[in-house]
């Protein structure tokens, strides 16, 4: 029956492949990093019309003292420092 209902819904097999209904960990605000990450702020990027993509900036720990109880504008600035950016894509969406 699964090939099946695959024939005629093909969106489902991507459903569940990518599992993009999921969020992992359950019950987590993903707009409160600081809950799970020390040094990390929330922030969105506009990738196109209609496309949002939330992001997290996590700093250098050597950045960790400093970083205590400031606000998006400090950590958009920390972007601007000489100090290399890693990029981490996880793959999943829906989550971070």
């Amino acid at each position: 029956a699964v090939p099946f209902l695959i024939r005629l819904f093909p969106s489902l097999l991507t459903k569940f492949v990518y599992l993009n209904f999921l969020a992992f960990p359950f019950f987590v605000d993903f707009r409160r990093p600081e809950l799970l990450v020390s040094n990390t702020i929330n922030l969105y990027l506009t990738t196109e019309p209609g496309v949002t993509v939330g992001i997290w900036h996590t700093v250098p720990s050597s950045k960790g003292a400093e970083a205590q109880g400031k606000d998006q504008h400090w950590y958009e600035e920390a972007l601007a420092d000489a100090h290399p950016v890693i990029i981490y894509l996880h793959g999943n969406g829906g989550t971070r």
